[in-house]
C-alpha cells in the first residue's frame, strides 16, 4: 500500500492568481506541468516548466481540501527555509498566501521514489541521508521546532515518547513517498512535521515501511548496522515501536478526514504490521 491522498489538485485546477505568484517567484511564466502522485495531501503537487526553462515543485492548498492542510504547508514553508545548505532536502524558492491558498515553491529534485518494496541499495542511500542529517543538524539548527515528545503527545504512551528525548533535527514523517533518489544520493522532501528528537527516530519510523512492505530481516540489519541505531538500547527501540502500533491502530478506528480517503486504511495496516515486528523482536530477545 502506498500513500496516497486520493484526490490531489492538479495545476490546471489552480486559480489564475496562484499562477501568477509562481511566476512571480520564478521570474517566468509556467509552461508545463506534470501532477505528482502519492502522499496523503489533498493539494497539488507539480513538476512545472517555466518558459525560460527554470525547473521548480509548485505545492498548493486551501481549507476547501481539507482545513488543517494550508497551516500544515505554511509549517512546512517556514521549517524548509530555514534549513542549512548541508541538510539532503530540496532549497526553497518563496511562498505565499494567494486568497485562501497556500502556495510552496521549492527547487525541483531530479529524482525517483525509492522501489517497493525497498531494495537495499535505495535504502542504503538512504541511511546515507540521515546519518548525514545527524552530523549537520545536531544540534537542532531551525528555530522554534517542539520535541518529539511534545509532537507525539496524546499520539504514543507515555513509557515511549519518555524514550524521544535530543537535540537532532527529526523529519518525523519518513515514507518512501517522502524520499527522492537522485544520482547524488538521497533527498527528504516534506517537512511539516518536523521536530527535534533522538538522531535514530528517523530510521526508525522508514523501517516501518521496509519490514511492513519487504524482507522480514532487512530492517533488523539496518538497525544492527547504522551508526544512528547500533548503539541503542534494543529495548528502547521496541518500546518506541509498540507504542507507534498503538498509534496507527487508534487512529484507524477514527473516521477518515475531509478529502484524505485512504488514510486510515493506511494507518491500520501499518499498525497491525508493527505488532508483528515487535512480537518478533520480543520473542528473539527471550
Amino acid at each position: 500500500m502506498h500513500a496516497s491522498g486520493g484526490n490531489r489538485l492538479r495545476w490546471n485546477d489552480l486559480p489564475a492568481a496562484v499562477h501568477a505568484t509562481v511566476a512571480e517567484v520564478l521570474g517566468s511564466p509556467v509552461v508545463s506541468a506534470q501532477s505528482q502522485p502519492g502522499g496523503f495531501s489533498p493539494g497539488s503537487a507539480d513538476r512545472v516548466l517555466a518558459a525560460d526553462g527554470t525547473r521548480a515543485f509548485v505545492k498548493a492548498v486551501s481549507p476547501a481540501q481539507n482545513s488543517d492542510t494550508p497551516a500544515m504547508q505554511e509549517r512546512e514553508a517556514r521549517i524548509t527555509a530555514a534549513l542549512p545548505a548541508g541538510v539532503p532536502a530540496p532549497g526553497f524558492r518563496g511562498a505565499h498566501w494567494v486568497g485562501d491558498f497556500h502556495v510552496l515553491v521549492l527547487d525541483e529534485v531530479l529524482g525517483r521514489q525509492p522501489e517497493l518494496p525497498w531494495r537495499p541499495d535505495d535504502l542504503d542511500l538512504v541511511v546515507v541521508a540521515l546519518e548525514r542529517l545527524a552530523r549537520t543538524a545536531t544540534p537542532c539548527p531551525v528555530p522554534d521546532l517542539p520535541t518529539a515528545t511534545e509532537s507525539l503527545a496524546g499520539q504514543l504512551p507515555g513509557s515511549a515518547r519518555e524514550l524521544l528525548g535530543g537535540d537532532t533535527l527529526v523529519h518525523l514523517d519518513l515514507r518512501a513517498d517522502n524520499v527522492l533518489i537522485t544520482e547524488a544520493g538521497a533527498v527528504l522532501v516534506d517537512w511539516p512535521h518536523a521536530c527535534v528528537g533522538p538522531p535514530w527516530l528517523d530510521l526508525l519510523a522508514l523501517l516501518f515501511e521496509v519490514d511492513r512492505l519487504g524482507e522480514e530481516d532487512l530492517a533488523e540489519r539496518v538497525l544492527a548496522t547504522s551508526a544512528l541505531t547500533r548503539d541503542v538500547d534494543p529495548e528502547v527501540l521496541t518500546t518506541v515501536l509498540d507504542g507507534f502500533s498503538e498509534f496507527f491502530l487508534g487512529r484507524a478506528a477514527q473516521p477518515a478526514p475531509p478529502g484524505l480517503p485512504t488514510l486510515r486504511s493506511f494507518q491500520r495496516v501499518q499498525g497491525e504490521a508493527l505488532l508483528r515486528w515487535v512480537e518478533r523482536r520480543r520473542t528473539a530477545a527471550r
